[in-house]
Parts: C-alpha cells; sequence; structure tokens
C-alpha cells in the first residue's frame, strides 16, 4: 500500500476503525518473501535488494517460516550520529567488491510494520489491527536486523514522537485506519512529513531554456563555489514560462558536471546521470523540503513555489554538509 502526503496530522476521527500512528523512517521501503528456496527481498521500484543486504537475508530466513510475506523499511543506523545514514544505505548497493566491508561497517536493519502473509496463509483480507498482532508475535526475539515500527493509538504521543525523533532522521508518522485491509498498490495511508520553505539557487535545468521541465538547484559554499542540493519536481505551465523569461544559458564553466552523476541525485530509481542545461546561477528560487538532507544535498524531490526576483544569490542560506 502507499501513502498519500497530508498538510495536517489527521486526527482519530478521520479513521472509521481508530488511527494508528507509526514512525516514517528515512529508507527504503522493502517488501520480503520467505519461500522455501530462500528470501527476496524487493524494492518498490520491483528491484531486487537481496544480494546488497545479506544480513537482512539472513535475519529473515533465521525468523519467519516459508509463506511469510511482510513489508517494511531498510534503513541503516549511524550510531556515532545518532541518526540514519542514507548515504551508507546507498553504499550497500554501490560497494561491489567491497560490499562484506560495508555490511560489518553498517549493518542494515528492517523496521517492519506489516505482514501480508503467514506461513502460506493471505492475511492482506484482515484488518490492521489483527496483522499487527501476527506481526508483534513474528517479530518477538527476532535478530537486530528485524525491528518492530513503533506504533501507537495516542495522538499526544504521536506528535511526541514526531518532535522528537526528527534528530535521528525520521521524516515523519505514516497514519493508518486500524480496521483497514492491506491493498498492494493503493493509496489507503496517509503520510504527515516535517516540511519547511526556504531558498535555493538556480544552477541548471531539465528540458531547455525556452521549456524548463524542472530545475537543479544549489548554494554558494564559503568560497563562493556553487554546491549542487536538489532537483525540482515537474513545474506548472506558468512557472515553465516565468522561468523561461528569466534564465540565462551559463557563459563560463560551470562548476557541476553534465550530465548531472546519479549519485548526487542520491535515489535508489535514478540509476543514470541526468542531463541538463547550465545557467547562470543568478535567480533564487522558493522551495518546500521536507527533513532528508544528507552530504549538502535535500535527498527528496523538493516542489518550487516561485522565483524570487527579489533576492540575490548572497542572500540565500550558506551551504552546509550536515542537518
Amino acid at each position: 500500500m502507499r501513502a498519500v502526503g497530508v498538510p495536517e496530522l489527521p486526527g482519530p476521527a478521520m479513521c472509521r476503525g481508530g488511527c494508528a500512528y507509526e514512525v516514517k523512517f528515512d529508507g527504503w521501503r522493502c517488501l520480503t518473501f520467505v519461500r522455501p528456496g530462500g528470501v527476496y527481498l524487493q524494492s518498490r521500484q520491483l528491484k531486487a535488494l537481496g544480494p546488497y543486504f545479506p544480513d537482512v537475508v539472513v535475519a529473515a530466513q533465521s525468523t519467519f517460516a516459508p509463506g511469510t510475506v511482510v513489508d517494511g523499511e531498510l534503513i541503516v543506523f549511524d550510531a556515532a550520529a545518532g541518526r540514519t545514514s542514507f548515504s551508507a544505505l546507498l553504499g550497500r548497493v554501490t560497494a561491489g567488491r567491497r560490499l562484506p566491508a560495508e555490511v560489518a561497517a553498517h549493518p542494515a536493519s528492517l523496521v517492519l510494520f506489516d505482514v501480508l502473509a503467514h506461513d502460506g496463509v493471505d492475511l492482506t483480507a484482515r484488518p490492521l489491527r489483527e496483522r499487527r498482532v501476527v506481526l508483534e508475535h513474528l517479530v518477538a526475539g527476532a535478530p537486530p536486523a528485524l525491528a518492530l515500527c513503533p506504533q501507537t493509538t495516542d495522538l499526544e504521543q504521536a506528535r511526541q514522537w514526531f518532535e522528537e525523533l526528527a534528530i535521528t532522521g525520521a521524516e515523519g508518522l505514516v497514519v493508518k485506519d486500524l480496521s483497514g485491509r492491506y491493498r498492494p498498490g493503493a493509496a489507503g495511508w496517509w503520510k504527515y512529513k516535517r516540511r519547511v520553505t526556504t531558498e535555493a539557487i538556480v544552477g541548471g535545468v531539465i528540458g531547455t531554456l525556452g521549456g524548463p521541465r524542472a530545475l537543479l538547484l544549489g548554494r554558494l559554499d564559503e568560497r563562493g563555489q556553487l554546491r549542487y542540493v536538489a532537483r525540482t519536481g515537474p513545474l506548472a505551465p506558468t512557472q515553465q514560462q516565468e522561468a523561461a523569461e528569466m534564465l540565462t544559458a551559463a557563459a563560463d564553466p560551470h562548476p557541476w558536471p553534465c550530465p548531472l552523476p546519479a549519485a548526487w541525485i542520491g535515489q535508489l530509481d535514478q540509476p543514470e546521470p541526468v542531463r541538463y542545461v547550465p545557467v547562470e546561477p543568478l535567480l533564487v528560487a522558493e522551495i518546500v523540503v521536507d527533513g532528508a538532507y544528507e552530504r549538502g544535498r535535500f535527498r527528496h524531490t523538493v516542489r518550487h513555489l516561485r522565483l524570487r526576483a527579489d533576492l540575490a544569490p548572497a542572500d540565500v542560506e550558506l551551504w552546509r554538509s550536515s542537518p
């Protein structure tokens, strides 16, 4: 199932069978299929993740009976930083021959929040409250690579989690109806994420100068170097027209490589470099971002609000490498 973003945290009245509030961790969604021949980890983009997370595969195989299917989020927790590390998670996929060292240095966990089948019995038609009981029983005594997602029905407790767990890298909350069934692919949950409005400098466009489809954004570091920070989602027609009237093609060598390395985008579903048109870093964009900021970049696509002709690049907050 999918979660749809909402601007406010839903109260108990929004859920027919009562609301369950769960912590939304910053990681990769992962379905785990336990079969007689082994364990298969599958991403939301249908990518096989098992080869990159052998520690999770071993834990699942030793914990769940064949015919079990569970849903969760793969994370890597950096104990030294006291928060989840998406770059360490991504490093599992890009490690190659270094994978054994990465597994040892950055052990992964699968935070489980649902069970779709157990011992060959389909549970998707059962309400969440019943599936949760089954899941709690399955995860009890599991190795550290498997963890149960925190859940509460107390709205005030949920609000406290939202505020206090931000420092650990948690993105927000997911809200579910306790009477709800599990409908694969359907949008039946809500996600309430931490979002703020901020500014960044336009350093390139995806598309053309006359028809920009999205903006590539940066910020100046202390030496005045433009550092890449984010990519916007698709621009609305009016936003495209506004940007096309104000953009200037880059005249001097641009500080970013072209195409933009896929690693800079930092998303599992972006395996290829991004081609773009460099522009002079003169325009400031007002954007909406969430709390997923790591290694100097907003990890998720940001939402473009408008261009700020009243601001100069020097007015934008300086680039920083950490939250």
